[in-house]
């Protein structure tokens, strides 16, 4: 029986599933909220799905809630993974729209679920947040202002959770990836060196070490997950 619970957002996807693997191997009760249809389901041996639409505060609580469902598996670490890319022109040639569209995707949803899971990690004597930036959002590249501009913002929102939380128990850290070598990313650059990308498995052990008691010094950290790219 798991003795403690963790809300993975963005779970089903390429580093996602890799993450929820990784916890669930430690013995961990894994939600995993999505906005397919199905409502609420816990497979014996996989993690508990819920549907949540995590840019409406209602359905972030609502993932929090089932993460919270459980007394014997309290809450006691939230890990945002829900975010997007989308490049394109220079800032000048980049709609508004676009630009916004990213900071929605990439920013609101760690924000809102984030916010509905703090009180739950107080309780519960606290815990850890861990957040996805990239590594863009300190070595910036053109054509890419609005997802550049959101992954550093995703940074410092964790850097602020950290401030703010670290004499309550609840750490905040952020992982920055470069390229992550996904069957998406493969089908995007055909002919780039794969060797040089980073499995998804390994990040994973990166997040799950960040959002475990082994980790318990660190708070405000950003670990880049570069390999070799």
């Amino acid at each position: 029986m798991a003795e403690r619970t963790v809300l993975v957002t963005g779970g089903t996807g390429g580093l996602g599933g890799a993450v929820t693997a990784a916890f669930l191997e430690a013995g961990w009760r894994v939600v995993v909220p999505g906005r397919e249809r199905g409502g609420r389901t816990a497979p014996a041996a996989g993690p508990v799905r819920v549907t949540a639409d995590l840019l409406d505060p209602d359905g972030a609580a609502r993932a929090v809630a089932v993460a919270t469902e459980e007394p014997a598996a309290p809450l006691r670490a939230v890990v945002n993974l829900v975010g997007g890319y989308a490049s394109g022109g220079l800032v000048h040639e980049t709609p508004i729209e676009e630009f916004d569209r990213m900071l929605r995707l990439n920013l609101r949803p760690t924000y809102l679920v984030t916010q509905a899971a703090l009180p739950h990690l107080l309780a519960a004597g606290g815990g850890a947040v861990v957040c996805v930036s990239a590594r863009a959002a300190v070595a910036p590249f053109p054509g890419a202002a609005g997802y550049v501009t959101a992954k550093a913002a995703v940074q410092a929102f964790a850097n602020a959770v950290a401030v703010e939380y670290r004499q309550r128990g609840v750490r905040s850290n952020t992982v920055l990836p470069s390229v992550i070598d996904t069957p998406a990313n493969r089908a995007a650059q055909p002919d780039a060196d794969h060797r040089r990308w980073v499995p998804p498995a390994e990040i994973a052990a990166v997040i799950r070490f960040l959002a475990s008691d082994e980790s318990a010094p660190t708070s405000g950290a950003s670990v880049p997950v570069y390999g070799r790219a």
